[in-house]
């Protein structure tokens, strides 16, 4: 599945990144320049818990599901790497194992550089420590913010958070109706219960009620968000 050249599609996925397109041009040249395209199909499995950190990645197409398995062999989803992220670098850094699983959602591509390249880049770009430095204390803020809506929120406000960042992240204006965005990473509700730390039974009770209020249409293929607005109020007053 591997394919040396990425598509204008996925090279715009990358470039247009937050994190990475704060960098400087010189050092985003050089790490475009050491980097190698990696495709797969659907639940291919990228990198498994316990591997050696050998790659730093980005996502440039699809999405990465990163999981881990309970005691008991259920697998669960902790969240899904979108296009333009990178992730992969704590284990480089610590010298760690993986610690959790990383499967392909959808044909997905991959950019990826070798633990070797990206030391000899910190080595040459003391820009590229202090862009890490954020790309980490960025990650510590989500985290907390999600540990936050977890103890404070109740489960509706945080579904119509989630499905204000999937449309934010994978929406794709209707053809039928420009007002509505339909979710493109097809979530099974049992996925997206995963995610909220929810049972199934009651993601599917609060799409139910958003659909009635006609802010979502669920729909055989996954969600349509009919309005945003009225999700962002469900996210900020239903608490």
């Amino acid at each position: 599945m591997d394919d040396p050249i990425l598509t204008i599609e996925e090279r715009e996925a990358i470039n247009s990144g937050r994190w990475f397109s704060s960098l400087s041009p010189s050092l985003r040249h050089d790490i475009l320049r050491c980097a190698y395209v990696k495709r797969f199909k659907d639940g291919a499995l990228i990198c498994a818990r316990g591997d050696p950190p050998e790659e730093w990645i980005a996502c440039a197409r699809g999405a990465v599901r990163v999981s881990s398995t309970s005691i008991s062999g259920k697998q669960i989803t902790l969240t899904y790497v979108e296009p333009g992220i990178w992730f992969g670098d704590v284990a480089i850094f610590d010298g760690d194992r993986r610690t959790h699983d990383a499967y392909a959602h959808g044909d997905t591509t991959i950019l990826c550089v070798a633990k070797s390249d990206f030391k000899k880049i910190l080595a040459s770009h003391v820009e590229f420590y202090e862009a890490m430095l954020r790309l980490h204390a960025r990650r510590i803020r989500q985290l907390y913010g999600l540990v936050e809506d977890l103890n404070t929120l109740p489960l509706r406000a945080r579904l119509a958070k989630q499905l204000v960042h999937l449309v934010r992240s994978y929406g794709i204006p209707s053809l039928s109706d420009g007002s509505e965005m339909r979710i493109g990473l097809q979530l099974a509700q049992e996925e997206l219960a995963q995610l909220l730390g929810a049972s199934r039974q009651r993601v599917n009770q609060e799409l139910k009620a958003m659909e009635r209020e006609d802010a979502i249409r669920i729909e055989p293929g996954g969600l349509v968000v009919r309005d945003r607005e009225a999700l962002m109020r469900i996210a900020e007053t239903d608490n």
